[in-house]
């Protein structure tokens, strides 16, 4: 199965995501159960934006939905440079989907959603509480799709030949200065160039405070940001790894690919995430690579942000109905497991025994081990995505992250981490804080 453009569609989406508001003001609630109250409905409307490949769960889902209940639902896929405007534009229009996979919530629509708590809070479906967007209330405005997930690659090659090992499990993983350690065994023992690539991205650094205990930028009850000990300490310690030897200072300070170096086969490590694993499986040939599990010092987390949002709309009493009696089935556990293995999904559902279709052994090894990780993580992991959602509630948005700019200047001894840190802390303050 080629999932290439899913995740890299996946992966803007993340950076996008800021920009597309997501809100609950006003929230409209369905009011009924998925008991049948949408009956009379017989034909609905589902847009998404996916690579064909992506489409077929979908369109499974469809054909299965009109022979259990005899309601037609029409998948729309729509190129994803337009999707967000379209979906504006329907809105201005009353014409929106009756249900839509989305990369956010748009503020137009905020009269229009049906209240999915019902299917959020059904404990037969285990969906991961920490994923779902949600108003101050606790009502679920959206549920994901499916999740994306932080993570780290290694160049297995050169760590057997380097006879380093490292840990499998993600029950049982290693901290930040094991890995560490290891990787530079490994880089010393094989004349590697590097020990660790790691992406350029507010994402990637958040995982990394998180797992050091940080919680990098978080609010106070006065709705001020500030930066924690921890957060400081984990800022200070990735800083100095980047001195041209353990990492290169070339990817946060002048836009050097972290993928490419890591593919060269002359880096022993790279910190990215679930969207390389279709990739790896097809361009990664002169060497074995790796899923491993993201180190815990002391905190087991990462940074999980959702791949798409479901949502339905309420352009009437029947067709709010319809729409969440659709989604109440999709996410019953026969049918998302069967979702997430037509489109390589990593589910926002726990133990589920999904079968993907690679036929990588590293892809699948990959997914059953990022599946193991996401149930450990602690809520934290959660944060940056339901932070949006609150920050859109007061008419705000982060529509410029100074991190990578900021820390960049701190790699290249333009000023410390210290003062890169209250730069950072201070736009958030300029845009999302109180």
């Amino acid at each position: 199965m080629n999932l290439t453009s899913r995740f890299g569609r996946t992966h803007r989406r993340r950076l996008l995501a800021a920009a597309a508001i997501v809100t609950a003001a006003g929230l409209a609630l369905a009011g009924c159960s998925a008991s049948g109250s949408g009956d009379d409905v017989k034909k609905l409307t589902l847009w998404i934006s996916a690579s064909a490949a992506q489409q077929k769960g979908f369109d499974q889902l469809a054909a299965a939905y009109k022979t259990k209940t005899g309601t037609s639902v029409d998948v729309v896929n729509i190129p994803y440079s337009g999707y967000s405007t379209k979906l504006h534009n329907a809105a201005q229009a009353n014409a929106l989907p009756d249900i839509a996979d989305v990369p956010a919530i748009d503020p137009i629509w905020k009269n229009k959603i049906v209240d999915l708590s019902s299917i959020a809070d059904d404990k037969a479906n285990n969906i991961n509480q920490s994923y779902v967007a949600k108003d101050s209330s606790g009502k679920a405005l959206a549920i994901p799709s499916d999740v994306t997930s932080t993570g780290l690659f290694i160049n297995k090659s050169l760590w057997e030949k380097a006879g380093v090992a490292f840990p499998t499990s993600a029950k049982d993983t290693w901290t930040w200065t094991d890995f560490v350690a290891a990787a530079d065994k490994v880089r010393e023992a094989t004349g590697a160039k590097y020990s660790l690539v790691y992406d350029a991205s507010p994402s990637r650094l958040r995982a990394m405070v998180y797992e050091m205990g940080g919680k990098y930028m978080q609010a106070g009850s006065d709705g001020k940001f500030s930066a924690d000990s921890a957060t400081k300490k984990a800022v200070d310690y990735f800083v100095g790894l980047n001195d041209d030897t353990t990492m290169p200072k070339s990817v946060w300070t002048s836009g050097a690919d972290p993928s490419a170096l890591f593919q060269s086969g002359q880096v022993a490590a790279y910190w990215s995430g679930v969207w390389q694993v279709s990739a790896f499986a097809e361009s990664i040939t002169s060497f074995d690579w790796a899923s491993v599990p993201t180190p815990a010092q002391p905190v087991q987390a990462a940074d999980v942000n959702a791949g798409g949002l479901m949502v339905g709309f309420q352009n009437s009493d029947a067709k709010g109905a319809a729409a969440k009696d659709f989604l109440t089935w999709m996410y019953e556990p026969a049918q998302y497991t069967k979702l997430a293995e037509t489109n390589g999904y990593l589910p926002v559902e726990t133990g589920l025994d999904v079968k993907y279709n690679f036929t990588s052994k590293a892809a699948l090894d990959a997914f059953s081990l990022y599946n193991d990780e996401i149930a450990l993580y602690e809520p934290v992991s959660g944060y940056f995505l339901q932070a949006q959602t609150g920050w859109a509630l007061s008419g705000k948005a982060l529509t410029t992250d100074p991190t990578v700019t900021e820390l960049g200047k701190a790699i290249n001894g333009q000023q410390t981490s210290e003062q890169a840190l209250k730069n950072i802390v201070d736009g958030y303050n300029k845009q999302v804080g109180k």
